[in-house]
């Protein structure tokens, strides 16, 4: 199975990354401001596809809410170009934060955000839940207001693990498990960008092979899980990933969240550090249930179909699950 890059979409993949360079490079907000919109016409045509009924409804609902956000900050900027005052500051950081937030699809401008995925290819899945975050979470954190991200990051992680009970789609529970990440890597950026950096890079790892199983196999909902006699590897490898997207502690995805609840304990953040972990031991529940059925479900129904997989990828995200699995004696080097 190969992927054949699309000219056009490969076009605009290219202007979606530079208009994110565009962005943090920036040396004003005006400039911030003509990155974000460069990256929102850029990414409309990667969700066109043929083959998907809900595409120019999803289309239209991402244009309309970026559009907003796009406004939101665009009135921030005026605000504060013409309100150079100190007793403005606090507001103007609130306007600026929200946007932001409105823009990565966080709580409380979260709704519209699984919807919109539900609505997509993987691979766009995977580009909405990784790359279109770099540039929010970068100038959100050019002008951070504390007090209303603690309150933001706390009800990310707990809205993420309640909202994913009940859900049979595949991507709607990926797009809660972003929101849930979201309240995470909000937590990392305050304390410390190298820290946001490495939460980023791993989340954006183990989402990139969520989505690419998803991809080889074509499944959307949970119980293609179920039925389908699937190669047991791949099985263990979605199963491996499930965990360390939870942060499950034997696997590599508990390591960056080991940092961010250190540094909550150390610093006597104790209320948020509680509220995280349980939100992550709810999501972990829900993995476990999906996993366990998968691996332990019979069924005759579907004994004749068997999906043969011949994909040379397959062999890096073999070797990444290994290396995943060593994640707790390989995070102990770091310390």
């Amino acid at each position: 199975m190969l992927i054949t890059p699309n000219p056009n979409k490969m076009f605009f993949l290219f202007i979606l990354f530079f208009s994110t360079l565009i962005s943090i490079s920036a040396n004003s907000w005006l400039g911030c401001w003509i990155g974000l919109e460069i990256n929102l016409l850029s990414f409309i045509p990667l969700m066109s596809s043929p083959n998907n009924l809900l595409n120019s409804e999803t289309s239209l609902k991402y244009f309309l809410t970026q559009s907003i956000a796009s406004i939101n900050f665009l009135f921030a900027i005026l605000l504060n170009l013409f309100l150079m005052n100190f007793y403005f500051n606090n507001f103007f950081s609130i306007i600026i934060n929200s946007a932001m937030l409105m823009k990565m699809g966080s709580f409380p401008f979260h709704f519209w955000f699984p919807n919109i995925m539900e609505g997509l290819s993987w691979i766009n899945c995977f580009i909405l839940m990784t790359w279109q975050k770099i540039t929010p979470m970068i100038l959100m954190a050019y002008y951070l207001n504390y007090n209303y991200l603690y309150i933001i990051m706390v009800f990310n992680v707990m809205v993420g693990a309640i909202s994913s009970f009940g859900q049979t789609s595949l991507r709607k529970l990926m797009a809660f498990s972003s929101i849930n990440n979201l309240g995470w890597m909000i937590s990392s950026i305050i304390i410390s960008e190298n820290l946001w950096f490495i939460y980023f890079i791993f989340y954006s790892i183990f989402s990139f092979i969520m989505c690419f199983l998803f991809y080889i196999i074509n499944s959307f909902y949970i119980n293609q899980l179920f039925f389908f006699n699937m190669n047991f590897l791949i099985k263990i490898s979605i199963m491996i990933n499930f965990l360390s997207l939870g942060g499950l502690p034997p696997f590599l995805g508990f390591f960056p969240k080991w940092l961010i609840i250190n540094y909550f304990m150390n610093h006597n953040f104790f209320i948020i550090s509680f509220i995280f972990i349980m939100s992550s031991l709810i999501l972990l529940f829900i993995y476990i249930r999906i996993i366990y059925s998968s691996l332990m479900f019979f069924s005759f129904k579907l004994k004749w179909f068997k999906i043969f997989l011949k994909n040379n990828y397959l062999i890096f995200i073999y070797f990444f699950n290994f290396i995943s699995l060593l994640g707790l004696i390989l995070s102990t080097f770091f310390f």
